[in-house]
C-alpha cells in the first residue's frame, strides 16, 4: 500500500476574522504551536483552519460571530502544499452579499466538501473533555465527525435525515395526510439506515485498527468502542434493504407513541457510542478526568491513522490546549506520536515552556491580540 499523501498548510491569511483585522503567516514545519495568554487569539487561528471542513468549525459558532467587530465579513485562505503541487483553498462570509462562500484555486466551489480531496481536518478541544460523561447526543455528534473523516458525504446525509425527521414530527403534530406521512417515513427509513450503516462501518473499522495497533504500555490507553442502537443491531444481522423496511414499519406502528413524545423514539437519532478504557476494562465515564483526557486523545490519534489508511490522505490535527493537561512524560509521548502520524498538527498553549521539547522540530509562534509572530530559537 502506498504511503498517504501529506498535505501541508504553508501559508494562512485572515481578513476580519475574529480578533484579526489582517494576518499573513507562513509555516515550514509539520508541527506548529501557538503560545500566548488566554484571550490572545490562539484558538481563533485553529477555528479558521477548522472551517475548511464541512460544518461550522470547532466552535460550531454562527458565521456572524466570526466577523471581527467593525468588519463587514471575513475571509480566510490557505496555501496547501501536497507533494510538488500547491493548492489554494479559501472560505469566507459576506452577510450583505453572497453569504457563505468557498473557493478552490480561486474558482468558486459549492461547499467545504469540495476541499475533502485536498485537506481533512480533525480537532480536539477542551469543550470535548466531558464527552464520555455527557449526553448521548454529544457522542453522536462526535461519531458523526469521525464518520465524516472517512466519508465526506456523511454530513449532508445526516442533515437530510434530520430534516426528514422534523417533517414527520410536524405531520404527526398536525395530524397530517397519511399519504404524506407514509412517504416521509419511507424517506426517514432510507436515510436513517444509510446514516446508521456509515456510523457502524466507521466504528467497526476504528475498533479493528485500535485492536491491531494497541500497546498496553502506551501513555494513551486504547479504547474499546461499540455503537449501541436498535437499527445498528438490526444491521449487524440483516441486509440494509431488510432493515430499511423494518424501520419503516416501526415508524408506522409507533405513530401514536411518537406523536405523544413529540419525536421518533426509535432510530439512529437515539443511538449511542459506548467507550471503555481498554487496559482497565472500565466504562470511560467511570474513569478519572485525566484518564478520560488521555483516552480521548488516543481515540483521536487512532482516528487520524484510520483516515490515512482509508483515504490515502494524512489529516491535519488541531489540538487546543492539549499539552497543558499532561505530565511531561505523556506530553513528550504526544509529540512523538504526532511525528509518527506524519500529518500536520497545530497546537495551542498558554505556557511557552510546554513546547520546549519541540524547539528544533516545530514552528512556535507567539500570539498577541491581532498578531502571531514566529519565535526564534
Amino acid at each position: 500500500m502506498a504511503p498517504p499523501i501529506v498535505p501541508l498548510v504553508r501559508r494562512l491569511t485572515l481578513a476580519d476574522f475574529r480578533s484579526y483585522a489582517a494576518l499573513d503567516i507562513r509555516f515550514s514545519n509539520k508541527l506548529v504551536a501557538f503560545t500566548g495568554e488566554n484571550g490572545a487569539g490562539k484558538t481563533n487561528l485553529l477555528e479558521a483552519l477548522s472551517m475548511f471542513s464541512p460544518g461550522r468549525g470547532l466552535r460550531g459558532a454562527e458565521l456572524s460571530a466570526c466577523v471581527r467587530h467593525g468588519g463587514g465579513g471575513f475571509a480566510v485562505s490557505i496555501e496547501l502544499q501536497s507533494q510538488d503541487h500547491t493548492t489554494q483553498l479559501g472560505h469566507g462570509f459576506d452577510p450583505g452579499g453572497e453569504g457563505r462562500r468557498f473557493r478552490l484555486d480561486r474558482a468558486p466551489a459549492p461547499s467545504a466538501r469540495a476541499f475533502a480531496d485536498h485537506l481533512i481536518v480533525l480537532w480536539l478541544t477542551p469543550s470535548m473533555d466531558g464527552l464520555f460523561a455527557g449526553s448521548a447526543g454529544e457522542r453522536r455528534r462526535f461519531l458523526d465527525r469521525l464518520t465524516l473523516g472517512v466519508d465526506a458525504e456523511h454530513g449532508a446525509r445526516v442533515s437530510r435525515f434530520e430534516r426528514a425527521l422534523r417533517s414527520r414530527n410536524r405531520l404527526l403534530e398536525e395530524n397530517g395526510d397519511p399519504r404524506w406521512l407514509s412517504a416521509t417515513e419511507k424517506e426517514v427509513a432510507a436515510l436513517g439506515v444509510a446514516v446508521a450503516a456509515a456510523r457502524l462501518e466507521t466504528t467497526r473499522r476504528l475498533a479493528a485498527l485500535i485492536e491491531e495497533t494497541r500497546h498496553d504500555s502506551s501513555p494513551f490507553p486504547f479504547a474499546q468502542i461499540a455503537l449501541a442502537g436498535e437499527i445498528e443491531e438490526m444491521l449487524a444481522q440483516e441486509p440494509a434493504f431488510t432493515v430499511e423496511e423494518r424501520f419503516r414499519a416501526l415508524l408506522q406502528d409507533n405513530r401514536r407513541r411518537d406523536a405523544a413524545a413529540g419525536r421518533a423514539l426509535i432510530g439512529p437519532q437515539a443511538s449511542d457510542l459506548r467507550v471503555r478504557h481498554g487496559p482497565k476494562g472500565e466504562a470511560a465515564h467511570d474513569c478519572s478526568t485525566g484518564e478520560q483526557k488521555a483516552l480521548l486523545t488516543g481515540l483521536i490519534l487512532a482516528h487520524a491513522r484510520l483516515i490515512a489508511v482509508m483515504r490515502g490522505l494524512a489529516p491535519s490535527l488541531l489540538l487546543d490546549e492539549v499539552a497543558a493537561h499532561f505530565d511531561p512524560r505523556r506530553r513528550d509521548a504526544l509529540f512523538d506520536e504526532l511525528d509518527r502520524l506524519g500529518g500536520q498538527a497545530f497546537m495551542t498553549g498558554a505556557d511557552p515552556a510546554l513546547f520546549d521539547a519541540l524547539k528544533e522540530r516545530a514552528d512556535i509562534f507567539s500570539v498577541t491580540p491581532g498578531r502571531a509572530e514566529l519565535r526564534l530559537a
